[in-house]
Parts: C-alpha cells; sequence; structure tokens
C-alpha cells in the first residue's frame, strides 16, 4: 500500500473538492494498493474516499490474495451470480452520494461508466484523475528504482538464455519458449508483455509477432522483452547477428547504437523528452534513414510496462531526477533488415543509470 502516493492523492481531491475516487486501471491500483492482478472481465476496482470509506473492490475468488496483500483498507468482493455495481453503489452510499467523482477517463469502459451514471445521477463526473495520477508516478522513489534495477537484472538474465538458444534452424516460437520456461524455473511468475523473437527479415516489423520463422546464417535476431519482479517491469531490447553478419546490416546497426548512446548521454535533469527525441532522430535521419525510425524514441516504466512521459518531438516536458523511461531508437527497412536498442534507465543528478547491463556492442553467435 503506497500511503504516500494515496495522501498526494487525497490534496489533490480536497482541493478540487472530489469525494470520491475510482481507480479501473490494474496497473494503477496496483500502486495505490500493492495488490497485483488481472481480473479479465471481472470487475476490478479502488475507490479512495477524501475521508473514510475507500476500499478495494475484487472478485470474490480474489479476496483471500487481496487481504493478504500490502492493502490495509476493506477489501469487498462479488459472486460471478452477483452484480458487482449493485453492491459497489450500495458500499459507496454507505457514506452518503459523493457529489463530485473521478475517473480515469482513459482507462474506464463506457458500459461501466454508464452504470456508475446511473448509480450516482446527481453526481459531477467530470474531472478525469489520470493526468494526477501519471505525475504522481512520474517520479520514483529509491525503493522504487531499486525494484526496476531488479527487474532489469532478470531482463539481462532473459536476454542470455535467449541468446543461448539461437542456432541455425531453432525457431522464433522455441526461442521464445525456452526464455520464459527457464525464467518460470527461476521464479519469475510473469513477463512485462508479450516476449518478441524476430529473426531476419520478420525484425523489420517493430511489433511483430514470433512465429515459425527458423534462424539461418547471416540473421539478426531481434528481442525485446521484459519481466514484472516485485511488482515492477523491465522492458529491453538487444539485437544481436548469427554468424558473420553482412557489411549492410553492421552499418544499419552501427547507426542504431550511435543513436541509442547519443540519446543516452543526452539524458539529465533539464533537457526537455523532445529535445532527447531529437538526437537520436537526428543521428538517424543523418545517415539517410529517418523514415524508417518509425516510432517514439521511449516510454515511462514503473508498475506497468508504458507509462507517462513519453519521449517525442515536440513534447516539452522538463526531465527531472527519478524519471524513469526507455530510450528505444531502431530502424526498419521492410523485406531487409531490422535493429532496436533499448535500455531503460533512471535519471540522477547529472545524467541516467540503466536498469539493463547487457552489452551493447554488436554480438555475433556461433
Amino acid at each position: 500500500m503506497n500511503q504516500e502516493k494515496i495522501n498526494d492523492l487525497k490534496k489533490w481531491m480536497e482541493i478540487e473538492q472530489i469525494d470520491l475516487t475510482y481507480i479501473s486501471d490494474p496497473g494503477h491500483i496496483a500502486y495505490f494498493s500493492g495488490y497485483h492482478s488481472d481480473p479479465h472481465e471481472r470487475v476490478l476496482a479502488l475507490f479512495i474516499s477524501l475521508n473514510s470509506g475507500s476500499f478495494l473492490f475484487t472478485p470474490a475468488l480474489e479476496v483471500e490474495d487481496a487481504e493478504n496483500s500490502s492493502w490495509s483498507e476493506p477489501v469487498y468482493g462479488y459472486l460471478d451470480s452477483e452484480d458487482p455495481w449493485e453492491k459497489i453503489t450500495q458500499l459507496i452510499k454507505k457514506n452518503g452520494n459523493p457529489r463530485k467523482i473521478a475517473t480515469e477517463k482513459e482507462a474506464l469502459s463506457v458500459s461501466r461508466f454508464e452504470r456508475l451514471n446511473q448509480a450516482f445521477p446527481s453526481s459531477d463526473f467530470s474531472i478525469s484523475v489520470t493526468p494526477v495520477i501519471e505525475k504522481l508516478q512520474l517520479l520514483k522513489t529509491p525503493t522504487e528504482v531499486n525494484k526496476l534495477m531488479e527487474a532489469g537484472n532478470w531482463a539481462d538474465v532473459a536476454l542470455e538464455i535467449g541468446f543461448k538458444a539461437i542456432a541455425e534452424g531453432a525457431k522464433e516460437q522455441e526461442i521464445l519458449a525456452e526464455i520464459e520456461y527457464q525464467l518460470k524455473r527461476q521464479g519469475i511468475r510473469s513477463m512485462s508483455f508479450d516476449t518478441l523473437v524476430l529473426t531476419g527479415k520478420n525484425a523489420a516489423s517493430p511489433h511483430g509477432n514470433p512465429g515459425n520463422t527458423a534462424v539461418a546464417k547471416q540473421d539478426l535476431v531481434l528481442f525485446d522483452l521484459g519481466v514484472v519482479y516485485n511488482g515492477y517491469c523491465s522492458d529491453v531490447t538487444r539485437t544481436v547477428a548469427y554468424k558473420e553478419p553482412t557489411d549492410f546490416q553492421k552499418e544499419i546497426y552501427s547507426i542504431v547504437l550511435e543513436a541509442q548512446l547519443k540519446a543516452m548521454d543526452a539524458v539529465k535533469p533539464g533537457v526537455t523528452a523532445g529535445e532527447l527525441d531529437d538526437v537520436a532522430r537526428g543521428v538517424i535521419s543523418g545517415y539517410g534513414y529517418g523514415e524508417y525510425f518509425n516510432h517514439r524514441l521511449g516510454h515511462g516504466i514503473g508498475t506497468t510496462v508504458h507509462e507517462y512521459p513519453s519521449l517525442v518531438t515536440g513534447n516539452d516536458l522538463v526531465i527531472e531526477e527519478g524519471m524513469c523511461f526507455s530510450i528505444e531508437p531502431g530502424i526498419y527497412i521492410p523485406g531487409k533488415v531490422g535493429v532496436r536498442i533499448e535500455d531503460c534507465l533512471h535519471v540522477t543528478k547529472t545524467g541516467c543509470e540503466a536498469f539493463t547491463k547487457t552489452t551493447k556492442e554488436l554480438q555475433i553467435i556461433d
């Protein structure tokens, strides 16, 4: 339970005269409550009351786990045969009808908003809490940084497993399965996102789908992966070569590496998110491959793998000590080659430190 951040949220609620905040995003629920869950189609909700009556609402089968988490306020559950919104309405009305209810407009489905609105037709739902949560998550505490560092260490382990699994004829899905199998054996329960292992031309799709394509000589193999450890995520990308790469592959790799290293070197308090994107994009464009860098430079990371901020050209957000985000330039030439190099990092007083330590020099797997 993140009491410090809950207190910060309540200060904002007091200023805005909000009686109740409804948090619906599972990652944000975990951030405040300490309870991590993927409820699938069921309702998982956290209600923060300005004065009293805060509670965590879960499916009945999760109540015991939620009560054993760090959340210290009441936990209520519902059976699949029950209407969760009837129970939620009753629980809220114990403390009267809230005049203003803040919701996560960017995360709340229309159908669930309508149920809540029907239960409290006189309440004001005009304010979104999402920007406030993003700002609360923006600066990580030393404890959070340590957890992100631990998650990064496990991402390095995952890469090592993946590199060892590369062999001529090995399929993308087989390498992926080996990574996740070995991590499970070592106690990792879940990945931050669907692991990517893409070989040869498939790596030219930034978010491709691993399949039955087999590794062949002179393939570049792209790994994009992360684990969830102690509730915090990691995210790393490395591209390696199987057997000696071509001069063209080496050229593309060296450009991406230069862009990534220069962007990392530029990270320090006082620069803007947009300026960091410009650094990496400027390198790649300078070599004539700007059109093939078709995504932002990076994203925030924490209890979820994609958090605020977005490192993209034009974003004038000033970088501060304690921010955590990715630096991940890439070049993707359809039908030819794909290279991405990514580290997530935390901003220090004078620069930054990456959570992942796997070498970025082009590795050649024999």
